[in-house]
């Protein structure tokens, strides 16, 4: 059942559309993979997606019970962030925040909840270490593990793996293809990693200043614009 329909959306900020006619939909279990050139909307996609932004025009909606505080987001960290003084704990614990508003305590089934999504992201040596003291890969885990605290239904993933070497980053590749396999959460990534995306995603959106393509992965690889950009490893990004 579809958690989320997009129907002829048009992006863009100040006046100016970036993109526009992008319709797709999102079933639960879906491994989305979002890809495009630099400038192609991407960002302002994802923005919209999470209210942050509206549309210039099209619609946006939730379906099979989802609501906008059901997704966790994991976004691009600036050089701000990852200096950020504070616990991996604290860190973990505050996507909880999301299902409740602020508050000045957290609840034992909160708690629990921390404790176990650390263990399932390998992090629970390190909960009492401080964020910015971490490597990259030891802080991309700490944020994914904050986005599954706020939901277990979708997480929508801008470039997780920026920055990131081959190793840790085919390391953090398996572990959210084992959350979408193993936990049926559903994915959706922004990516450079059009290998990737191939490798990884069920569905593929491509945009641009009009949509490419919309469709499961192995259909993507069909069309021209698939055969090219797989065939150029996604270097025209």
């Amino acid at each position: 059942m579809a958690q989320l329909i997009c129907k002829e959306l048009a992006l863009g900020y100040d006046g100016k559309t970036v993109a526009e006619h992008i319709s797709f939909q999102v079933n639960k279990g879906d491994y989305l993979c979002i890809v495009g050139e630099n400038g192609s909307g991407k960002s302002t996609l994802v923005k919209t997606l999470l209210h942050l932004k509206k549309p210039l025009s099209g619609t946006m909606e939730f379906g099979d019970g989802l609501t906008q505080k059901m997704i966790g987001y994991l976004p691009q960290q600036t050089v701000v962030q990852r200096d950020f003084p504070a616990s991996v704990k604290e860190i973990v614990l505050s996507g909880c925040l999301n299902r409740g508003g602020f508050r000045p305590f957290y609840s034992k089934e909160e708690k629990e909840l921390a404790r176990e999504t650390m263990e399932k992201m390998g992090i629970t040596h390190l909960a009492n270490r401080c964020y910015r003291e971490l490597s990259g890969g030891q802080q991309q885990r700490v944020l994914l593990a904050r986005a599954l605290c706020a939901t277990r239904e979708v997480l929508l993933l801008d470039e997780p793996v920026a920055g990131l070497d081959p190793k840790v980053t085919k390391e953090m590749y398996e572990l959210i293809a084992r959350l979408n396999r193993e936990d049926g959460i559903t994915i959706i990534m922004v990516s450079h990693d059009i290998a990737a995306a191939i490798r990884y995603a069920s569905h593929i959106l491509h945009v641009s200043r009009e949509p490419l393509f919309f469709g499961p992965t192995e259909d993507y690889l069909k069309t021209p614009t698939g055969k090219a950009f797989a065939e150029m490893g996604g270097e025209q990004e």
